[in-house]
């Protein structure tokens, strides 16, 4: 049995701190991840603290969302767990939006989801945090994720000084580690070097002299930092900053620091396992049963007047079965049709007052919606844009409330608590939150006669001098018993309060039951009009058309009593004894609801991914199902000849579906560019049924395209070394199913699962029935994951080519054309022994049964498919072959009977 417990994780990774605020920690990060990652490292970006604008910039330099990682906020148990889900997450995500795109002129990009080492940029001074405790501090985020630390020294002002600095700052804290030091505004060569004559008596290297240069830093403005988002050059100065970076710090230096880290016994982050372990698990759960089977579409604001969200957000709602979609209230002039949910973070909507007012359509669409009840979370700049008026520019009126800038800036952590329900929260529930903002509102009817329907304050918040302050509005504007708006200046991690996305979820859910749903993979197109003439991709032969194959036909209706089974690939005649114990073990539990969460963890540390790309399932034919279910696909495209099951899952589910057929006379080879490039959905299997091709692992690369979800069926994977896997680190808009039954005996159990897009693998589990996989099903993915199983697979792989080459040589040996395989069975052509119908029903009648090639489209009645055994069946199937054929030279062909007599 595979221990649950955390695996050490290999995150190699730095955390960049200064003495002080202003040093350049920001300049001095952000430049150095994009210089690695322009140097081919890719690196994964964090940022310490609840900080919105230097994650943006850390988006630009990185190519992949800017995470932060807030001790206050979420909680000093999740730092490593986040480190780890951001190190592990895939680079493209919804998360990454203008900001990333915007890196690729300035910075070469990598392949998506590989994550080289971590960047962690500090906050303030080293040890600063929340006063009283230094809670959430530089210092405290590297002690709980065992991060060296690299000091940025500013060396104005000062020489051999700032080493005396360095020497207390490594020293007031020993399970701080101060690996290195980067020395930035250095005056002269002969400054650099006082330094350095210092910081080398400490044993701690320097690793870059950072010359003055006023032209190079991100000018202050606002709040602190210009948001990346708002800025036309932004692209273009980090691309200098990577080139300045490069010059003047060694990056290999850096490299080796950040290699030299521990590993991480930890299990990383996950949005599903977070959500399920909420308090709002059960009300999001029942949502989900009554709300039908299509999920329902949140908009969250996005483009330059909001640029302020966690990316863990995003990942949370579509971990509760959501599809999310960005909305930009400056230039899109309604919300997505059948949108269920509304998210309005943060940001700086008074810097586009102007255009936000004159957007006066989208005001309207979010006010009608309102009313009808959608859900909204509006956080700060989402405040304002709820409010009558900001700063004298009209805005939606959903609340009756102004909102003008103020001359003081409110900031700080809070600790709140909701005095009733509300969207967000059950009433007595706390939650830690943050504050940021130089504007304020005021109620425009101090008499509370309002036409925004019934509301009461979001939050009631501790403040640091011991008073009690209420802020926000929860409302109920659509008269529906129950909050459905909830408006606040305050930031909340979700990472850290889940049951708050569980709620919001929720709510979503409820109202999805009655809105109408838009279609397309990821975003919010119109259907496509059906194409009544087939695509010249796809377009069948005359003779495969003539007769629409059974799509629900499978190889055990091949099977009958007393026969020989060459028809099923279950590759074992019994099921392992040590698994079978593994199952049975389980018998006590069987009166219990099933939990799938070890099966998934055990099967994320076999396969050495993060759990959320993982979706334990009933069998690959369920997998298959939640595909067709979650996807709204466009143009759907099936790879054939392929195991059915794929096609005619989409097909029930109402999609139509357009094959492309490989060639025989080419041993069925995948060209990438028989695929038609307007497809949005493609699924293909690898090693593929029934040919038995195993295709290259780049070859299905090139069928990675933006906009398009591939789905990769690897159920016979496990019968070669896995080299042709895609199963690894970059799994964005990727789905691999894989089944347990045929290297395990487990048909069934019922035990497959998927990998993937952890934004596509929540939005299969959305749409999964609860409890599918059973206790003894999960007992059996935990035990296929152990020390035996690894063992049982390799005996089978090192024994299948020999075994195969017996088989194939007997084939070739009676003159049948046999396609080339790396699978357990082989895809045989008969026509040589009768060019006009299938052999099976003679070969039934000596005692075999094999899988008939005619219900496999691109396939005709010649073609059957043999599972390979051992020799002694070979032979009696040679044999057979032999008599069949010897048959068919001795007498007429039934058919040329036929045209005799008439």
């Amino acid at each position: 049995m595979v221990s649950a417990g955390p695996e050490p994780m290999r995150i190699p990774r730095i955390l960049i701190a200064a003495a002080a605020s202003g040093g350049g920690k920001t300049t001095v990060a952000t430049g150095l991840m994009a210089a690695l990652r322009r140097a081919g490292h890719p690196v994964a970006p964090f940022k310490v603290g609840p900080d919105y604008i230097d994650p943006g910039y850390h988006s630009l330099a990185a190519g992949r969302p800017g995470r932060n990682l807030d001790s206050v906020m979420c909680g000093p148990d999740l730092m490593a767990p986040l480190l780890a889900h951001g190190f592990l997450a895939p680079a493209t995500t919804a998360q990454t939006s203008a900001q990333t795109r915007a890196s690729s002129s300035a910075v070469s990009g990598e392949a998506p989801g590989s994550a080289e080492l971590a960047v962690v940029e500090g906050v303030m001074g080293l040890f600063d945090g929340r006063l009283g405790d230094g809670a959430g501090s530089s210092a405290e985020i590297a002690r709980l994720t065992s991060t060296p630390v690299v000091l940025v020294v500013d060396a104005s002002h000062a020489s051999l000084t700032h080493a005396a600095v360095v020497a207390g700052l490594a020293g007031f804290d020993p399970r701080v580690r101060v690996a290195g030091v980067i020395l930035n505004r250095v005056g002269s060569a002969r400054h650099g070097a006082e330094i350095r004559r210092g910081v080398d008596r400490l044993g701690i290297p320097v690793l870059g002299e950072i010359p003055r240069d006023k032209d190079i830093f991100v000018p202050s403005r606002h709040l602190g930092l210009v948001p990346a988002a708002e800025r036309d050059a932004s692209a273009a100065q980090v691309g200098a900053l990577a080139r300045l970076i490069a010059d003047h710090v060694d990056l290999d230096a850096v490299l080796a620091v950040a290699r030299r880290a521990p590993d991480l016994a930890v299990h990383p982050w996950d949005p599903a396992a977070a959500l399920r372990g909420s308090a709002a698990w059960g009300s999001l759960e029942e949502a989900r049963r009554r709300g039908g089977a299509e999920s329902p579409l949140i908009a969250i604001a996005g483009g330059r007047a909001f640029t302020f969200r966690y990316a863990e957000t995003t990942e949370l709602l579509e971990a509760a079965g959501c599809r999310v979609v960005e909305v930009d209230p400056l230039t899109d002039a309604a919300l997505p049709e059948g949108v269920a949910g509304l998210y309005l973070g943060g940001g700086f909507p008074e810097m586009h007052a102007d255009q936000l007012a004159a957007n006066r359509s989208l005001h309207e669409s979010i006010r009608s919606h309102v009313a009808a009840g959608m859900p909204v979370v509006a956080e700060c700049a989402g405040l304002l844009m709820l409010c009558r008026t900001l700063d004298g520019h009209p805005m939606t009126g959903v609340l009756d409330l102004q909102a003008e800038m103020r001359p003081r800036l409110t900031m700080g952590y809070r600790d709140a608590v909701a005095d009733s329900d509300t969207l967000l929260a059950g009433a007595g529930e706390r939650v830690i939150g943050h504050e940021f903002h130089r504007t304020g509102v005021s109620a425009v009817d101090p008499t509370g006669d309002r036409e925004s329907g019934p509301s009461t304050p979001a939050w009631s918040f501790a403040m640091p001098d011991g008073s009690t302050r209420l802020e926000g509005v929860s409302s109920d504007p659509a008269g529906i018993g129950r909050s459905t708006v909830h408006a606040s200046y305050l930031h909340l991690h979700w990472a850290g309060q889940p049951a708050c996305a569980a709620r919001f979820a929720a709510e979503a859910w409820r109202c999805s039951s009655s809105a109408p749903q838009p279609s397309g993979i990821g975003e919010t197109a119109p259907p496509r009009p059906a194409d009544p003439r087939p695509s010249p991709a796809a377009e069948p032969e005359p003779r495969d058309r003539a007769v629409e194959p059974d799509l629900l036909h499978h190889g055990d209706r091949d099977v009958a009593a007393g026969l020989v089974d060459l028809a099923v690939n279950v590759r074992v005649d019994h099921t392992p004894r040590w698994l079978v114990t593994a199952i049975t073990d389980t018998s006590s539990r069987w009166q219990t609801y099933p939990d799938a969460e070890p099966a998934r963890l055990a099967l994320a540390a076999h396969h050495r991914v993060d759990p959320a790309v993982v979706l334990p399932t009933s069998g690959g034919a369920e997998a298959f199902a939640l595909v067709a279910r979650a996807l709204h696909p466009s143009r759907a495209v099936v790879v054939h000849p392929q195991f059915t099951e794929p096609e005619a899952a989409l097909c029930a589910a109402g999609h139509r579906v357009d094959r492309v057929l490989l060639d025989p006379a080419d041993q069925f080879r995948l060209h990438p560019e028989e695929i038609p490039g307007d497809a949005d959905l493609v699924m293909v299997g690898n090693p593929t049924n029934p040919t038995g091709v195993l295709h290259p692992a780049e070859i299905l690369d090139r069928l990675r395209a933006p906009g398009r979800v591939l789905v990769v069926d690897e159920a016979f994977m496990d019968a070669t070394d896995g080299a042709q896997s895609l199963i690894g680190p970059r799994m964005d808009q990727l789905l691999v199913l894989r089944s347990l039954t045929k290297t395990f005996g487990l048909a069934g159990i019922r035990a497959g699962y998927v990998l993937g897009d952890p934004a596509l693998v929540s939005r299969l589990a959305a749409q999964q029935p609860p409890w599918s996989v059973s206790t003894p099903a999960i007992a059996a993915m935990i035990a296929c994951c152990s020390p035996a199983a690894t063992a049982h697979r390799r005996d089978l792989v090192e024994a299948l080519p020999a075994a195969r080459q017996d088989l194939v040589a007997r084939l070739r040996a009676q003159g049948l054309t046999v396609i080339d395989s790396e699978s357990p069975f082989v895809l045989v052509d008969t026509s040589s022994v009768d060019p006009h119908r299938s052999i099976r029903e003679e070969l039934a009648a000596r005692g075999l049964a094999v899988r008939r090639g005619e219900t496999f489209p691109g396939l005709g009645p010649t073609w059957i498919r043999l599972a390979v055994r051992d020799p002694d069946i070979h032979a009696r199937l040679a044999d057979a072959l032999a008599d069949i054929s010897a048959g068919r030279t001795s007498r007429p062909h039934p058919d040329h009977l036929d045209k005799e007599i008439r």
